[in-house]
């Protein structure tokens, strides 16, 4: 045993030099304001808001009063706004009234979409977000609802120029559902219509009728395929659609106010004009809009932007009550209970959430592969992912854990869920045109890893709003398990609830690109365990700007107290750190307790008497060893009980 004040005078006077990280706990792409993330957590509904209106639709001032009068009839309808913009190279879900001001004043603002957040970030510049690259920013924080005032479409003469909005090809791949005044007059809507059916988009009409709006117009001479008359109506729609996992969105179109439809006859006028002007000056791409608006504008005399602040506003309030009608179903459906794959009711007090995977595994013959060349050896197939392999070994000892995970409906997800018969899977969604997660691990006779290959993308769809399905058996487990596979945003959003209701978290960190993860935000102090290696150990602290060694060192003593010292920043919040250490063994980091660590949780927090207890490897041969992926998983399924 060695008290980890010791350690800590052990490494300085050994010498070990160490560096300052500069993976700071912020260093994210997206920022998403807290606001945002505490309605998220606590299942309240939010309404996405884009950011062009402010950079491009309008001049300042009404710019910015009007993008805070839109977030204030959102707050009025009872939701939370959250507005997308780019800021200094951050995509930002969610802005300050600073924010607002600076993308409103600021001159020199990109309009970004898909193809432009790369080039922005990289630069580190700002802008406004169009349709596309909002619903990408929404989709990734867990909004499934988005306002705006008019899509893109396909450009009058598309059929030869090809140009087309970005926001359809947008709404084909992002499961959101976009509320707008249909599309912009200025566009070929028959096109845009015929090219939204292609993408597999869901189009309805909100209200009384099925004509499909032009934004300045609530007729376009066109009909919507389908109808939904109220926001009860519309939620469904959208709940049916996440359920389905189609990976595409649904276009709510909306049509003006008729009190300020009367001007839509002179706006009309007015945009074909603008329309021939535009040609006739060789305006073209991201460029037409913006020009024809303020050339609307001023040919009506400022009556197009009161009308396009009319529908702006309008468009605001019907998203926001479809987003509380959408928030208060979902919460609905989560007070019951959820059957598990027998339809029994699932009586489980731990859940696991993370990946599954079937996995390939190649074992050489030889002592040395070499690469580039055909190696002797066995190839098997066999089922595992972190997660899996966790709920797995719970279940085998005596447990029965909820399992929440996403796989494809595919053949491998056929063989793995045959396979796991024996496990609570019902938490596990099974996607269409997604690969169910494989892995290819190529070891060496002795079974040690030598090469890894994986196709895990589908793990980014354990999203925060999936999960948040089962928040009923998530407040009430005693233990949830994290396998650092699944998103950030998810890692969050359950480390929200444990904290609000006292849950035990295990995180399992998987490797040391992803041991970061819930350090990367106040959601580690939610943690009551974790098992990483002296690698992922360093990564934790490195992501809280706490000094670890430039070299990790090779001697048993050495490595002992570089682990302890490593793990008493992280016990200040966590109850218990298993520390694996390979061919070293393992060391137990925590309350020091009769001579021992004690691992039964804390019911509060209090000053404590840490220690760290030393468990030497068993020695094994090698013709006893038949594969070492997956053995931390399993070690760790045990110590959760």
């Amino acid at each position: 045993m060695r008290i980890m004040k010791k350690a800590s005078a052990l490494i300085s006077r050994r010498g070990i030099s160490t560096f300052q990280s500069k993976f700071g706990k912020n260093d994210s792409l997206f920022r998403v304001h807290p606001s945002v993330s505490q309605a998220l957590a606590e299942n309240r509904p939010v309404v996405a808001l884009e950011s062009t209106i402010i950079t491009h639709g309008m001049p300042y001032p009404h710019n910015l009063s009007t993008a805070k009068e839109v977030e204030a009839i959102v707050r009025a309808e009872e939701a939370t706004p959250a507005t997308v913009g780019v800021i200094e190279g951050k995509v930002h879900v969610g802005l300050s009234s600073e924010e607002l001001d600076h993308l409103a004043r600021c001159k020199s603002s990109l309009k970004v979409s898909r193809r432009d957040l790369p080039y922005a970030i990289s630069k580190g510049l700002s802008g406004g977000t169009t349709v596309s690259a909002t619903m990408i920013a929404a989709h990734r924080a867990g909004i499934p609802v988005f306002v705006t005032g008019g899509i893109g479409g396909v450009h009058r003469d598309g059929e030869n120029s090809l140009d087309i909005s970005a926001d359809l090809t947008e709404l084909g791949s992002t499961p959101i559902a976009v509320v707008s005044a249909g599309v912009k007059s200025i566009l070929d809507i028959g096109r845009t219509l015929e090219f939204l059916e292609t993408q597999g988009v869901c189009v309805a009409t909100y209200g009384a009728s099925k004509n499909f709006p032009a934004f300045f117009s609530p007729q376009s001479g066109f009909t919507s395929p389908y109808q939904v008359y109220n926001p009860e109506e519309a939620a469904k729609l959208i709940a049916s659609i996440l359920s389905l996992g189609l990976q595409s969105g649904v276009l709510l179109a909306v049509p003006i106010p008729e009190e300020h439809a009367a001007a839509g006859q002179l706006i009309e006028q007015a945009i074909q004009t603008a329309v021939t002007e535009a040609s006739a000056k060789g305006i073209t791409g991201r460029d037409v809009t913006p020009f024809i608006l303020q050339k609307v504008n001023d040919l009506t005399e400022g009556k197009s932007l009161q009308a396009n602040i009319a529908l702006i506003r309008n468009n605001a309030k019907v998203g926001s009550q479809i987003a509380c009608a959408l928030s208060k179903q979902t919460n609905k459906r989560k007070l019951r209970s959820t059957p598990d794959h027998h339809g029994k009711k699932s009586d489980s007090d731990i859940v696991v959430i993370g990946g599954i995977n079937v996995d390939f595994i190649a074992k050489g013959k030889t002592k040395t592969l070499l690469f580039g060349q055909t190696n002797p050896g066995s190839v098997c197939q066999s089922f595992g992912g972190v997660g899996r392999n966790i709920a797995d070994s719970l279940s085998r000892l005596g447990h029965t854990p909820l399992f929440i995970s996403a796989t494809g409906n595919d053949s491998h997800s056929d063989a793995v869920l045959n396979y796991c018969k024996h496990m609570n899977t019902s938490g596990v969604v099974r996607l269409q045109d997604l690969n169910t997660a494989t892995y290819c691990a190529v070891i060496t006779e002795s079974g040690e890893l030598s090469l890894g290959l994986g196709d895990m993308d589908v793990h980014q769809q354990i999203t925060e709003h999936y999960v948040s399905q089962f928040e009923n058996q998530l407040s009430s487990a005693t233990l949830v398990c994290l396998d650092g596979n699944i998103p950030v945003s998810t890692i969050d959003y359950v480390c929200s609830v444990a904290r609000k209701h006292n849950i035990n978290i295990w995180y399992e960190p998987t490797d040391s690109e992803k041991a970061c993860k819930p350090f990367l935000s106040d959601a580690w102090k939610s943690l009551s365990y974790s098992s990483p290696n002296l690698v992922e150990l360093c990564t934790m602290n490195q992501t809280l700007d706490i000094q670890t060694p430039e070299v990790l060192p090779s001697s048993l003593d050495e490595v002992l107290s570089v682990a302890v010292a490593l793990s008493r920043p992280l016990l200040e919040h966590l109850h218990c750190l298993v520390v694996t250490l390979g061919a070293n063994g393992v060391l137990l980091c925590g309350e020091h307790d009769a001579g021992s660590v004690n691992l039964q949780p804390r019911k509060q927090k209090r000053k404590r008497k840490l220690c760290a207890l030393h468990y030497p490897a068993l020695t094994v041969t090698t013709e006893e060893t038949m594969n070492v992926s997956g053995a931390g998983d399993r070690h760790s399924s045990s110590l959760c009980l």
